[in-house]
């Protein structure tokens, strides 16, 4: 516990804060923290809230966020368990980092970087590695639940639609129209096979890649040929695929075995920022060797997209936290049943104190 935090009473407070649809009753709990601190925190014009010990080098960050995906699940307490939406995912790792960056002076300089929209579009994170607020680091800890174990890569998550594209005609004269939906068989194929025959090696730490179907759409009448049909897949993507070479390669894959006269295309799903590209820390790294010798911990992968993705091509980065994504029971982030244990709290603020006081 820092002199005058204490990170389980500003963990109780984050979750009993609702931030699934807006965030600002959190980050002004967080922003009023670190000014009763004397942190003199800043929030930028992405909405991060930002705040700065130290000068000169090495420079590392600490990063999480405050939003939350909906609905509001109420704060409870059953001993040293914690439930409630956040309480893991992710205000326990808030905490946590709070709680180190108020204790250490560095030698070099520390920022606590505090992003608003990671559960959506990730716009504060992307405002932090562009333009007038990039952070330039030399290192950055992404706060995450990950059972205190460091991970040093996660897979990326890409979105796309597949059209196919046919003729609309009466179903009783078919002959003068294209069905659509004649090529989603041949299209289906193509994204079940597509790994093998134009997808990246596996990854020595994330395994291979991964492609599904998970909607389809089409037809406007039960008594017509659908002039179009649709197909949405999730990408699960491992180094060193970007998501354009996997858009420009999924259509050239589709567009092979699409039957004459239907048209095919695919495009990824717009958005206001990068999607979150898969990446990859050397396990070896001081940062990674540090923060796991003091967490005591594994160190591996993350199994989930994460805005890490974002500071990992400028340098070294790794996810850590208090709670668990899932248990043995199932779902934990994300899920009604959402918990982190406060002891796994003090844990990690101590293992990120340690940590800080080797490399700052």
């Amino acid at each position: 516990m820092t002199d005058g935090f204490d990170p389980l009473a500003f963990h109780a407070e984050a979750v009993r804060t609702a931030s699934h649809e807006d965030v600002t009753a959190m980050r002004d709990l967080l922003v009023d923290t670190l000014a009763d601190a004397g942190a003199d925190p800043r929030v930028d014009d992405a909405g991060n809230t930002i705040a700065t010990k130290g000068s000169g080098e090495p420079h590392l960050v600490f990063n999480t966020h405050i939003d939350t995906v909906p609905p509001h699940v109420p704060f409870e307490r059953d001993g040293d368990v914690i439930r409630g939406r956040g309480a893991c995912d992710a205000k326990g790792p808030l905490a946590a980092l709070v709680d180190a960056f108020l204790a250490h002076d560095p030698d070099g300089r520390l920022t606590l970087a505090v992003t608003p929209d990671e559960e959506t579009y990730s716009t504060g994170a992307a405002a932090l590695t562009r333009g007038p607020d990039a952070l330039d680091a030399d290192g950055y800890v992404v706060g995450e639940p990950t059972g205190l174990d460091v991970c040093t890569a996660a897979k990326g998550r890409f979105e796309g639609t597949v059209t196919l594209h046919g003729l609309a005609a009466h179903a009783a004269e078919p002959e003068s129209g294209v069905n659509a939906l004649h090529a989603l068989v041949p299209a289906l194929d193509a994204i079940r096979d597509f790994d093998d025959a134009r997808g990246p090696s596996a990854h020595d730490a994330l395994g291979a890649p991964t492609l599904q179907a998970t909607t389809v759409e089409g037809g406007a009448a039960t008594n017509q040929l659908p002039a179009e049909v649709s197909v949405t897949v999730d990408r699960r993507s491992v180094p060193p695929e970007t998501a354009d070479g996997f858009r420009d390669a999924l259509e050239t894959q589709l567009r092979e075995v699409t039957p004459e006269g239907v048209d095919v295309t695919f495009a990824l799903t717009e958005r206001p920022t990068p999607f979150l590209e898969a990446f990859a820390t050397p396990a070896d790294s001081t940062l990674a060797r540090t923060l796991a010798s003091a967490a005591g911990g594994e160190t591996r992968p993350f199994t989930a997209a994460t805005e890490a993705s974002y500071f990992a091509a400028d340098a070294p980065t790794v996810v850590f936290g208090p709670g668990v994504l899932a248990d043995d029971e199932g779902a934990v982030a994300h899920a009604e049943r959402e918990y982190v244990r406060r002891p796994e709290i003090e844990r990690a603020a101590a293992a990120l104190r340690e940590t800080l006081a080797t490399l700052l």
